[in-house]
């Protein structure tokens, strides 16, 4: 009997890292990732779900896929502690369904009204506070709530030691907070769950919990291990007591860091700002970052110039758990990358230039688009192709945007192709790429200057700006369907049952019947059936009653029909007639 083999996914995995362990050719699995209605480049990540998925329909046999589990106490440790090992703040993360008042919980908090600065009072992107309770520091990560940042919210779950999951006691778990559920149990991250809106009315604790716990969050009340704090955000009600769980929770955990090693950390936002350059957010979870060190976080690096805390305020160094915002980095670092300290920078070129090497060796078959391999593949035949450019304020949203128009279910009808994408305004150069492409320039947070503007307007290249991510993606809805070929759509509209026939010619037919079912009216189409046979197609163009000219005939109702064909139909007797409505109906996704 052939061994199991057994794949261990941490988080996530890479389509040639999949196509790898299962010994197929990447295009093999491309093709069938597209045929599930995903398309995919070579090194875009599939989360456990979907690669379980994908295994399942290639009918892998002993092949079996198992969460490699990376997470543990020290949940933003990479490495083993020393002796010499500090505590440090907890990392909390905020997650919920939208409009549940995770936000509201952290303005309260904070004491600092961020939602005033998010379009449509969402948050866009991962933001990292601190706050002091008693003599303690806690970090939080307020998370996208949206469904289309899942990508920034999983993210953010892999940073955290905590997820407070906010659930309204009015409303309920909804999807969204299932699937923070889910984030938060991969990233091994201990739960609480704030009951907030309790001073609404139609509030429901006990209905909330026994929610809660059909998805295998069981309260502390009931015998089981989850803290549920019933909150009121917006009043302050048992907000200290949800801090005190905060920092009990942390205490049992015993979160620790070594800071007698180089620093290190994650690069949770980046975006360029003029006069400053690249402006980036960082997350320490090792060592201690200071002003002059030099750092590297993939393929780029930085001499630290400026360091700001979370509220803007210069800081020297910062430790363990703590957010900062940081300049001094030649270009854009990617969302999600880990950065690490070296001692010069010397060091810090060669480094990333062999992970730029590493990565352009990764990349290397991915010079084709996923539309052009699909197509090589003779897969996307009859399919469209939505040609877009992406521009936004900062690199978590460009991922996030393009993720969110990944999950629109085109029906296997249309191929997202992303001609490009960016950080920053739209410029000249984005003009000039969606030129040959047929292509719809997306803007996300960005500005577009009045010269690209008039540019753009002259080649009639669509160029749309937005502030809210659901109005970025209802437009590329409207876009894609309006790339699909309408629909033919036939309407039963009744049946008659022939009982005479007066004249037959080549291109008309004059007869008569009984309306057996529904009814028939002038303008309609029929097909003539001779038992399962089916004879020609007609159009009815008059009908009378009592050798009157009538509006229509129906059900039980005796008639005769003027009938126009196409071709010469020998009807008779006993001959069925049945009638139809036919249009072109635009389709829809």
């Amino acid at each position: 009997m052939e061994q199991e083999k057994v794949i261990q996914i941490a988080g996530a995995i890479t389509v040639d890292e999949l196509a790898q362990a299962l010994g197929l050719s990447v295009t093999t699995l491309i093709g069938e990732l597209f045929k599930n209605g995903i398309v995919a480049t070579i090194n875009q990540k599939l989360d456990f779900e979907t690669a379980s998925i994908i295994v399942e329909e290639l009918g892998a046999k002993n092949v079996r896929l198992e969460r490699k589990n990376t997470a543990t106490k020290t949940n933003n440790q990479q490495r083993e502690l020393s002796d010499q090992a500090v505590s440090r703040p907890p990392v909390v993360a905020v997650m919920g369904h939208v409009d549940h008042g995770k936000t509201t919980l952290l303005d309260t908090l904070l004491h600092k009204k961020t939602v005033e600065v998010e379009a449509g009072g969402i948050t866009q992107h991962i933001s990292a506070y601190q706050l002091k309770h008693g003599d303690r520091m806690i970090t939080f990560l307020d998370t996208p709530g949206h469904e289309a940042f899942a990508a920034i919210r999983q993210h953010g779950a892999m940073l955290t030691d905590i997820v407070i999951i906010v659930v309204a006691a009015d409303d309920g778990v909804k999807p969204q907070t299932v699937e923070a559920i889910k984030f938060a149990q991969s990233a091994n991250a201990k739960i609480i769950v704030a009951i907030n809106k309790i001073d609404r009315e139609g509030a429901d604790i006990p209905r909330t919990m026994a929610d809660l716990s059909q998805h295998g969050l069981q309260p502390e009340e009931w015998g089981g291990d989850i803290t549920m704090v019933p909150i009121s955000a917006k009043r302050g009600d048992n907000l200290e007591k949800l801090l005190d769980m905060v920092l009990l929770t942390a205490d049992l955990e015993e979160l620790k860091a070594d800071v007698k090693i180089s620093s290190e950390g994650l690069v949770i936002e980046s975006h360029m700002e003029v006069g400053k350059g690249s402006v980036v957010n960082l997350l320490v979870t090792g060592g201690e970052l200071k002003v002059g060190e030099f750092i590297v976080a993939g393929s780029v690096y930085a001499k630290v110039r400026t360091m700001l805390d979370f509220a803007g305020k210069p800081k020297g160094k910062a430790t363990p758990s703590t957010p900062v915002t940081i300049t001094g980095f030649k270009d854009l670092p990617n969302f999600g990358d880990q950065f690490i300290e070296v001692a010069d920078e010397k060091t810090a070129r060669k480094q990333a230039l062999l992970n730029a090497q590493g990565e352009a060796n990764a990349s290397a078959s991915a010079n084709v688009t996923s539309s052009d391999l699909l197509r090589m593949m003779n897969v996307v035949d009859n399919t469209k192709i939505f040609n877009v450019i992406v521009k936004a304020d900062v690199l978590g949203s460009v991922t996030s945007v393009i993720d969110s128009l990944k999950m629109i279910d085109t029906k296997g009808e249309i191929t997202l192709n992303i001609v490009a994408t960016g950080v920053g305004d739209v410029t000249e150069n984005d003009v000039y790429m969606a030129a040959g492409e047929n292509t719809v320039i997306y803007g996300f947070n960005v500005s577009v200057p009045t010269n690209i503007s008039k540019m753009a307007a002259r080649d009639g290249i669509p160029v749309k700006i937005f502030k809210v991510i659901y109005e970025l993606l209802d437009d590329a809805k409207v876009e894609m369907e309006g790339l699909l070929d309408a629909e033919v759509v036939e309407e039963e509209m009744g049946e008659m049952k022939v009982k005479g026939v007066f004249r037959t010619e080549k291109t008309s037919i004059i007869a008569g019947g009984e309306v057996v079912s529904g009814k028939v009216a002038a303008g309609m189409l029929g097909n003539v059936w001779r038992g399962k046979e089916k004879l020609g197609e007609v159009e009815v163009t008059s009908v009378q009653k009592e050798k009157i000219e009538t509006k229509e005939l129906i059900e039980g109702e005796t008639g005769g029909l003027a009938l126009k064909t196409q071709q010469k139909i020998l009807m008779e007797v006993g001959d069925k007639l049945k009638f139809f409505k036919r249009e072109l109906k635009k389709k829809t996704l």
